[in-house]
């Protein structure tokens, strides 16, 4: 088993009750905001950009340069947005932060809004997730009566307001236009940039939109300093992340761990295969919207240079993982089904092509169609890949094109055998009469 979790995000989920300000406190909590009362804002936005974070919303822009191309004060009110409206399939990581720890966010919420000059933060939260939406009121209501949230913030002469706000449910409310756009009351769907939310975002004033990761990161970095973080992580990854393992592992869950981990040890923390009879077949390392990885990936450093030069994204670090009894073009095709249904419309290439993928991938899944298909299916997201108004049309390609490109012949297996080859349960491609017929290789 090895050892290399960092818990420190994580370290008071076990707490019989980690939400509350009291334990909060009691494990340190609010020591970072004492400390950060003293501070000028650009001292805390110097310690942000000395520590290298990244963002761990999946772009892994660097949060303190973020925050410093907002556009300079102008007398008028500054925002910032915190998008905890997590929604990609297999994304699992914000959601059980804010339940267990909703104090670190506020901390972070509070702490990097004196560092932009905000005055009012915002938390779009994803509505179907009800009882985190509650945790995160009430813990907003804790934190303003003890004095660390409104008017005159810890005797600082200070205000930091903090709304909690319930989206619709749109998973492309999870792109940061689309999303100050539903903050706003209206439909959410992606803006033309520029103008960047830095200079023209919520109500057209400044605004920084970051992931609830990175905000809670930052009580951290102000309390031990930009060298404690960057001694964890690579030189150009630097920090800590949470990585969410699911799908065929025997201990699913949040592993908080040093980027730069490999899936190999992930997987040895995790326990292992669900069934160590049946072998790992592909993986995601950022969520569904990266192209996946196969059993020859698994030691590659889980950064953000790393995974970008093995041909894939570190995004926002959920790992699913699938053995051999997954038939891969039945997974990609209800990951396609999601993007097609969660297109906004707005833009050409995602709204026609992602429907066009969805018709050839279950015309594949069903044994119908040629090899042809494939072709058209890449030419498709050639099409929609760089031209749509916002990253979901790229992430709909994703898992196409490097399917296609590890898994062709179990492409083929549809056509050649008139339907999907595989038995769930034995992996085992099956004649027309329901009996096996001979195994496929994993």
């Amino acid at each position: 088993m090895t050892d290399t979790l960092t818990p420190i995000l994580t370290r008071t989920w076990d707490d019989p009750r980690a939400w509350t300000l009291q334990s909060y406190r009691d494990s340190g909590g609010y020591r970072a905001l004492d400390k950060a009362v003293g501070m000028e804002p650009e001292a805390i936005l110097t310690a942000v950009k000395d520590s290298s974070l990244r963002g761990r919303g999946g772009a892994g822009f660097p949060t303190g340069m973020k925050w410093s191309f907002m556009a300079p004060p102008d007398g008028g009110p500054r925002y910032l947005v915190v998008n905890a409206d997590e929604s990609e399939p297999g994304t699992c990581k914000d959601t059980p932060l804010m339940l267990a720890n909703p104090h670190v966010l506020i901390e972070g919420v509070v702490i990097s809004s004196m560092a932009i000059g905000c005055e009012h933060a915002f938390i779009y939260i994803r509505g179907e997730i009800v009882h985190v939406y509650r945790r995160l009121l009430r813990a907003v209501e804790e934190a303003r009566e003890a004095g660390l949230v409104g008017e005159n913030v810890l005797g600082s002469g200070r205000t930091v307001e903090i709304t909690v706000h319930a989206g619709a449910g749109a998973y492309i409310c999870g792109e940061e236009t689309a999303l100050l756009d539903s903050l706003e009351g209206r439909r959410g769907q992606p803006r033309s940039k520029p103008p960047f939310p830095g200079a023209a975002g919520l109500y057209a004033r400044p605004t920084s939109v970051n992931n609830v990761e990175s905000i809670a990161s930052v009580p951290g970095i102000v309390l031990e300093g930009a060298d404690w973080f960057t001694g964890m992580g690579t030189e150009k990854s630097t920090g800590f992340g949470i990585f969410s393992l699911s799908g065929h592992v025997k201990n699913p869950g949040q592993f908080e761990a040093p980027l730069g981990i490999t899936m190999r040890e992930l997987l040895d923390l995790a326990g292992g295969m669900r069934d160590p009879d049946k072998e790992l077949k592909f993986w995601t390392p950022g969520g569904s919207s990266t192209p996946i990885f196969t059993a020859e990936h698994l030691d590659v450093p889980l950064d953000f240079e790393s995974v970008a030069a093995a041909g894939s994204l570190l995004g926002t670090r959920a790992l699913q993982v699938f053995d051999s009894t997954v038939c891969v073009v039945r997974a990609v095709d209800r990951w396609t089904d999601f993007y097609k249904h969660e297109s906004c419309g707005k833009c050409t290439p995602c709204r026609e092509g992602t429907w066009w993928l969805k018709q050839i991938l279950g015309r594949i899944e069903h044994g119908e169609g040629s090899e042809e298909d494939f072709d058209k299916l890449l030419d498709i997201c050639d099409n929609i890949l760089g031209r749509s108004f916002c990253a979901l049309g790229d992430g709909a390609t994703s898992p196409i094109t490097s399917s296609i490109e590890y898994f062709r012949d179990e492409y083929l297996a549809h056509l050649t055998h008139g339907g999907c080859p595989f038995d769930p349960a034995a992996s085992t491609l099956w004649a027309k009469d329901g009996h096996a017929k001979e195994t496929v290789s994993a």
